[in-house]
């Protein structure tokens, strides 16, 4: 009973404390990559954690390790199942046809989403100079998305944008465009939606995705900082942020800058500009953090099922 105890506790912790103390943290502002790496690390051993419980416990009569008391399960060996762990065993079953259901329809969803409103965006735009592949739009809100997919990506920008920015501010934006699309942010983005859409009544699934959200737009800071200076690129978080509202598709499909920012996330954005990123050693610690996060429980999982073979 050691495995379904300490995988119950490993979810309980990552279900709540660890996400809470991650969110409330500063240093994810200056390692947005590490922090993005431990988010998914969180995510996916949480949900390991909660599956392996269950199914770790349902099976725990019928051999000392999955393998052979699933084969014994299934093989008929058994002469009779016990009402918890028969339950124990259909949440298992039911939580990841769940996830892996929500998983799907969110993909497919989104891919739907993103056909849609590129047919949109050929329709309503032009081609536009620079970047290669980039549309312009008219309208007089400062806009700027990209439009990832898999044969390519569309970076649109609005009349309104090009009007507003100088030259080396508007390479700012299109730098941090083309970083969501080289870096397929909106992959991320997609499975924390998911997991959201999977879980909307728990608090954590939404914080996630929120945080998520902030730490991909940071990333595309950071490669924009390579091109221009820091002050530029302030200017243009600014600029853009103080634009208008508009109806633009969702960020699943649509990775955007501008006015749909908060305040709250642009003013995060414009203070981590002013801090040193975190040191070598502290981003490797994070990173590390996260291969624990996933090593655990797959080690509660695997081990007395490797030690069974040999």
């Amino acid at each position: 009973m050691i495995a379904p105890l300490a995988l119950a506790a490993l979810a309980i912790a990552l279900a709540w404390p660890v996400p809470v103390l991650l969110a409330r943290a500063r240093w994810p502002a200056r390692s947005p990559a590490a922090a993005l790496v431990l988010w998914q690390a969180i995510a996916i051993a949480g949900g390991l954690s909660m599956i392996g419980a269950l199914l770790t416990f349902g099976l725990a009569p019928f051999g000392p390790d999955l393998l052979s008391a699933s084969v014994n399960l299934l093989t008929g060996k058994v002469d009779r199942i016990e009402f918890w762990n028969a339950l124990a065993l259909s949440g298992a079953v039911l939580l990841t046809a769940h996830l892996l259901l929500n998983l799907v329809l969110t993909v497919v969803r989104s891919e739907r989403q993103r056909r849609r409103h590129e047919q949109l965006v050929r329709l309503l735009s032009s081609p536009h100079g620079a970047p290669a592949g980039a549309r312009l739009l008219d309208s007089p809100a400062p806009v700027a998305y990209c439009l990832p997919g898999a044969l390519g990506s569309i970076t649109v920008v609005s009349a309104g944008l090009v009007a507003l920015l100088d030259e080396p501010e508007m390479r700012a934006v299109i730098e941090h465009e083309r970083a969501h699309a080289t870096q397929r942010h909106d992959i991320v983005l997609v499975l924390f939606r998911a997991w959201h859409a999977s879980l909307p009544w728990f608090p954590i699934a939404f914080r996630a995705q929120r945080e998520v959200g902030m730490l991909v737009e940071m990333l595309a800071d950071d490669t924009a900082r390579r091109s221009v200076p820091d002050s530029v690129l302030a200017r243009a978080i600014v600029l853009v942020g103080a634009g208008q509202d508009r109806p633009v598709a969702e960020p699943v499909v649509a990775v955007e800058e501008g006015g749909g920012a908060s305040v709250t996330e642009l003013s995060s954005r414009l203070a981590r500009l002013e801090v040193p990123p975190l040191s070598r050693p502290a981003e490797t610690a994070a990173v590390a953090a996260a291969v624990a996060l996933l090593a655990v429980p797959t080690a509660l999982l695997a081990a007395p099922v490797l030690a069974a073979l040999q």
